[in-house]
Order: C-alpha cells, then sequence, then structure tokens
C-alpha cells in the first residue's frame, strides 16, 4: 500500500493497485465542494482498491456479499466538519466507465464526488434521494 501526503486535509491511498489520479487538483475541487455545502474537511482519505478489496471490507463491516464501486465510513464527530474513510474499486470503476460509455476519468471524479455528499449527508436510498444525489454530483463534475 502506498500512502500519499496530505493535500488540504485529504489524502489518497493505493492497495495494490494503480490509477492515474491528479492529486492536488483533485484534493482542491473536493475541499470546494465541501465548502460550497458549508461543510470543512478535517480528515478525509481515499483509498483505491481492487474489487476483491472491496468485497472483503463489505462483507466484514457492513454484512454484504456483493460487489460495489464504493463504501464510505463517516468519521465525523462535528455536523459541519467531515472526517472518513472513502473505499473505491477502480475495476467497478473501469467497467462502469466502459458501461456507462463515459471517460474512466470522468466517472472516478463521480465516484470520489458522490462518497463526499454522503459524508455531507445526502441519501441515495430512495428514488428522490437518488435524484438529488444525481443533480448534486452532476452539478459539481461541471465544475471540475
Amino acid at each position: 500500500m502506498e500512502t500519499l501526503q496530505y493535500l488540504n486535509n485529504i489524502s489518497f491511498s493505493f492497495i495494490n493497485i494503480r490509477t492515474r489520479l491528479k492529486r492536488a487538483e483533485t484534493a482542491n475541487w473536493l475541499k470546494s465542494v465541501a465548502a460550497q455545502e458549508n461543510k470543512q474537511v478535517i480528515d478525509l482519505s481515499y483509498s483505491f482498491c481492487s474489487d476483491d478489496h472491496l468485497l472483503k471490507i463489505n462483507r466484514e463491516y457492513l454484512n454484504h456479499d456483493y460487489y460495489t464501486d464504493i463504501i464510505t465510513f463517516d468519521l465525523s464527530e462535528e455536523e459541519n466538519k467531515l472526517e472518513g474513510d472513502i473505499y473505491i474499486s477502480i475495476e467497478r470503476v473501469k467497467d462502469n466507465s466502459k458501461l456507462l460509455k463515459i471517460k474512466y476519468s470522468d466517472e472516478l471524479d463521480r465516484i470520489m464526488v458522490h462518497g463526499l455528499l454522503h459524508l455531507i449527508g445526502y441519501k441515495d436510498k430512495t428514488k428522490s434521494d437518488k435524484a438529488l444525489m444525481s443533480e448534486k454530483e452532476n452539478y459539481y463534475l461541471s465544475k471540475r
């Protein structure tokens, strides 16, 4: 596992996987998303991993036995201060980008902001929640 330096209180780790990521630019963008939602990033960790690694986390911590593209753990102690761990399967992101016929980097950005929006408080369990989440994702992706 390679852990990289913190950039604006955001770290990026790669667990036995590689991907291209403009770390400083991405950290600045994510921090600006939080600020626009009136939240402050205190300590945010993005870990990029394989399907199998994320499946193991899904089974161990959430009792879910299926692949997913992202798991977000909210560690925040104060309402407007964001702390959390976000795990992203690079394999799922690649497959989703092919399925959706979009650029890999665009899908990676979408999934990263999706996790951040969960920490901010947005949900995606109901149809109306999903619609709002998608609207927020699209808005912030347009600002990227």
